[in-house]
């Protein structure tokens, strides 16, 4: 481990980007590790659903094909109970939402320090692999579902519905109200677009930072910077470890949390006020 902790944690915590972030936003920033990573999480997504679809039976389903139905199941299941209408497409939505969602999540469980060093090889000195741990990912998922709401919300009610809603709910249509109910309706939208995104990538930054702590406390051990007794090493080992399984649980239950709160606030879209 090169350098001093607080070097290797600013390394691990910088993206290849076109250039350095000065401000809290800055559009001019572009993030090519997130960028990326999640298109590959997504073809990855999409390829497993695709094999698990084209090589379904009729027959007595293998174990393989046995899960993906009952991954499906439960996401149709949840799909009724919360979106009262057509859910052709909002199903295959929610299937694909949590299942992309938790590839991006599961590549926190591979060592911080492979991705980094293997794109060393090719002259990248920087590269953060977590898309969902990136603020600009987990803020782009959940600014898809607000499109999402507002495209349900006018298919399912008309502009003229859509609108109506917009301005007379939930103070009614006294026209004096209008501003105030468009004011409410706006920060509704905005506070579910920010809150969607802010708690996806709060829990997996969380657990990235913690996987760099140990990381940097195993490499501190390893050379020696603070006593290397058989006790430290073999805490150190059951400490990553035991994160790591519990990481596990974080990885799907966030990938499930998105899914849920995609099909409530589409569920939203299809009910007045």
């Amino acid at each position: 481990m090169a350098g001093t902790a607080t070097e290797y944690i600013q390394h691990h915590l910088t993206h290849l980007s076109t250039v350095k972030q000065t401000s809290i936003v800055d559009f001019s920033v572009f993030n090519f590790d997130t960028a990326v990573f999640s298109i590959a999480m997504m073809i990855l997504a999409l390829w497993v659903l695709y094999s698990a679809a084209r090589k379904a039976t009729t027959g007595v389903p293998g174990k393989w094909q046995c899960a993906v139905e009952m991954l499906v199941e439960m996401v149709s299941d949840q799909a009724k109970s919360i979106v009262h209408g057509d859910r052709t497409f909002i199903a295959p939505l929610a299937l694909t939402v949590f299942v992309w969602v938790t590839f991006m999540n599961a590549i926190d469980l591979i060592p911080v320090d492979l991705l980094p060093a293997i794109g060393s090889w090719f002259g990248i000195h920087y590269l953060r692999p977590l898309p969902t741990a990136d603020l600009n990912g987990s803020l782009g998922i959940s600014c898809g579902v607000l499109l999402l709401m507002i495209y349900y919300g006018i298919k399912i009610k008309g502009i003229a519905g859509f609108n109506k809603e917009l301005f007379t709910a939930p103070f009614g249509n006294f026209i004096l109200l209008w501003p105030f109910n468009f004011l409410l309706n706006i920060i509704e939208y905005i506070a579910k677009t920010v809150s969607l995104g802010m708690r996806l990538f709060g829990n997996m930054y969380a657990g990235e930072l913690l996987f760099f702590l140990i990381a940097l406390l195993t490499g501190m051990l390893w050379q020696g910077e603070i006593g290397m007794t058989a006790f430290g090493v073999i805490g150190q080992f059951f400490a990553g470890l035991c994160w790591w399984l519990f990481h596990i649980l974080i990885v799907l239950l966030q990938a499930f949390i998105m899914m849920m709160l995609t099909l409530v606030y589409i569920g939203q879209s299809h009910e007045g006020h």
